[in-house]
């Protein structure tokens, strides 16, 4: 592929090893203009960074580390050394970026001037390795077409970003959809087309991965309703109450009803029908829909667990910290 001068792209990480020069690699294929954000590696990620040819900006981890941070710097930084950019690539550290796509997507911009973001589908390199990975395979295969939100993998128009002014330095988690929402309030729009765009290693292969990173994701949908809960769109609010429905409502309501009369207990069936309602959509793979079914069901509970932990914090306000799976 030919280097696009108006794209640059933005990387973020810590400890990353290998994944991060394959990453790095992969963005100097689309762009001479690669800046990788580090938020405190205790190994040679900056120093490898630098020998690959990126400009390196380490973080002030005296301040709280989000995500959200790491790509607000790096992109304004892209945009004080180079003005005449005007995508910006963003991908995580432990992902590689397939360059076919990137044309695609420059494509569909230079084709839809009010559209902000475009993104593909993020690939999980070892889906066979885990049935976690696999889950996170399948959660990347979002459908086609107009969208509401990206992921952390994406290309977004500089323009757009300097209109919303990036994302929240403060959201911990979900903070892509938070800045998508803002960005379709002004009018812009977010597409996912059909090409595959980044090759993701989650190296997810225990339990206690998978619910932290499920009590992550009901982190995310409580804070994002509780500071945009209140719009039209309702942001999120639907995703915190099924949380808290299935997570906590259900399980304490069945309890409380058991010490009225046992036979309350066999109300815990409406967990299994669940499942079994969720095996029955077609859309997933016949091999794993009865494990993903599973995970589903079950993960509402992670998800409550990370709900009731936003409004403690709120509550107690104490600060907010990144939950990490690995």
């Amino acid at each position: 592929m030919t280097k696009n001068s108006l794209l640059g792209v933005v990387i973020i990480g810590r400890n990353e090893g290998e994944r991060l020069i394959k990453c790095i690699q992969s963005a100097r294929e689309i762009s001479d203009l690669v800046v990788y954000v580090d938020s405190g590696s205790a190994d040679t990620s900056v120093e490898r960074a630098r020998e690959l040819g990126c400009l390196c900006i380490e973080l002030d981890m005296a301040v709280p580390f989000t995500a959200a941070r790491a790509r607000n710097v790096g992109w304004r930084k892209l945009a004080e050394k180079h003005a005449d950019v005007q995508f910006v690539h963003f991908v995580d550290g432990d992902c590689e970026i397939i360059s076919d796509w990137v044309e695609q997507a420059l494509q569909f911009f230079a084709q839809h001037d009010n559209h902000a973001v475009v993104c593909g589908r993020r690939v999980e390199r070892y889906s066979d390795r885990s049935i976690y990975n696999r889950l996170c395979d399948i959660e990347w295969n979002t459908p086609v077409g107009e969208a509401k939100a990206c992921g952390g993998d994406a290309i977004i128009r500089v323009s757009a970003l300097q209109a919303v002014n990036g994302y929240r330095d403060d959201f911990i988690a979900g903070e892509e959809p938070e800045m998508c929402l803002r960005m379709r309030k002004q009018s812009w729009k977010i597409e996912r087309i059909d090409a595959d765009m980044t090759i993701h290693d989650a190296a997810m292969t225990t339990f206690s991965q998978w619910w932290k990173r499920s009590k992550r994701a009901g982190f995310a949908f409580a804070l994002g309703a509780y500071v945009h809960g209140a719009d039209t769109e309702r942001h999120w609010v639907k995703e915190t109450l099924k949380a808290l429905v299935w997570g906590g409502v259900l399980p304490f309501t069945i309890l409380m009803l058991s010490a009225i009369n046992a036979w309350f207990l066999l109300l815990i069936v409406i967990y299994p029908v669940q499942w079994y309602r969720l095996t029955r959509l077609t859309y997933i793979d016949a091999d794993v829909r009865a494990q993903w079914s599973f995970f589903i069901v079950l993960g509402k509970f992670a998800e409550f667990t990370g709900v009731c932990e936003f409004y403690w914090k709120k509550i107690t306000k104490r600060r907010m910290h990144l939950i990490e799976y690995k």
